[in-house]
């Protein structure tokens, strides 16, 4: 075992710890994040799915339980639900988490968050759904979120690299 995975089961504990004395959005954020951690620090498909059920189950119940809580917090929770239904996907190829994904954040898009649309065209190609994907990266290019670096290297984007449409949206960046 990593000293870094040692880490974050040690700060998994004490983060499980503050929860039984009082439960916050933040902790939720915290504690969800660290089984994200561990995810990709296991080799296990049975581990990851462990993890990732337990991050899920930390983020959905923050993003509910909480009457009140600010916008960038409840994006912020939404977003990282978002990101573990992608790495379900990415594990099982089941289109149902790129869809699961889509329909927790497409009711988020009138924040105009860079990160929004990102993960929606994210979605978007993992359901092989071109148009969407399109219409999501050119919200994306607009906002002050957008990172030509990850949008250039990001793998699940392979496969539209070539086009006409997705290199016209990288040239229009650099210009």
């Amino acid at each position: 075992m990593s000293e870094n995975t040692k880490q974050i089961i040690a700060r998994i504990g004490e983060t499980d710890q503050l929860y039984l004395q009082e439960n916050t959005p933040e902790l939720a954020l915290e504690r969800g994040d660290l089984r994200l951690q561990l995810v990709v620090q296991s080799n296990s498909k049975q581990e990851q799915a462990h993890f990732l059920q337990e991050a899920i189950v930390l983020f959905e119940t923050a993003r509910v339980e909480y009457e009140e809580m600010p916008l960038p917090l409840y994006v912020k929770l939404s977003l990282h639900l978002a990101k573990a239904y992608m790495i379900y996907f990415e594990i099982s190829k089941e289109p149902r988490y790129a869809l699961i994904t889509q329909q927790i954040l497409k009711s988020m898009t009138q924040y105009e968050n860079g990160d929004i649309y990102f993960m929606l065209a994210y979605a978007s190609i993992s359901k092989n759904d071109l148009a969407l994907t399109r219409h999501w990266l050119k919200k994306y290019l607009k906002t002050a979120e957008f990172d030509l670096e990850l949008l250039q290297e990001h793998p699940a984007f392979n496969a539209v690299r070539k086009t006409d449409w997705f290199t016209d949206i990288i040239q229009n960046k650099l210009h």
